[in-house]
């Protein structure tokens, strides 16, 4: 098991913002939200990415994954989700705390969502044209 660091913003959270919570994982509203309902799920074990969990331990987030994500269709109802994980600094990934991030997604949001998580890399996204 990695030690905990210094200063993780996911190791030293208050358990009022936790919104679900299993043995080995817990799921709070992002900070930083880019849609209403953003959540994280998040492993309680602190390690950058997620194959540095235990297999079982990987499959739990998950399925804490798709309890987030029903509890939002009822609190929410959106009309489809991104869901990822940023893995490693070149990919985004600004907290070195392995977090998924599920997001809400609603008719209108943007002007033409075709590619969703493909507009990481701008040039190559709309591959349709």
């Amino acid at each position: 098991m990695n030690q905990q660091p210094t200063s993780c913003p996911f190791c030293d959270r208050e358990d009022n913002y936790v919104v679900l919570m299993t043995e080995t994982a817990f799921a709070i509203q992002d900070g930083y939200p880019v849609s209403q309902g953003h959540t994280l799920v998040i492993p309680r074990q602190h390690v950058a990415t997620l194959f540095e969990l235990p297999r079982h331990e990987q499959l739990a987030l998950w399925d804490l994954v798709e309890r987030v994500r029903e509890r939002l269709k009822e609190e929410h109802q959106p009309d489809g989700f991104n869901i990822g994980l940023n893995d490693g600094l070149a990919a985004g990934q600004t907290v070195p705390h392995v977090h998924i991030h599920v997001i809400p997604r609603y008719q209108g949001d943007v002007p033409d969502p075709r590619g969703g998580i493909r507009w990481v890399v701008p040039d190559k996204a709309p591959y349709w044209q």
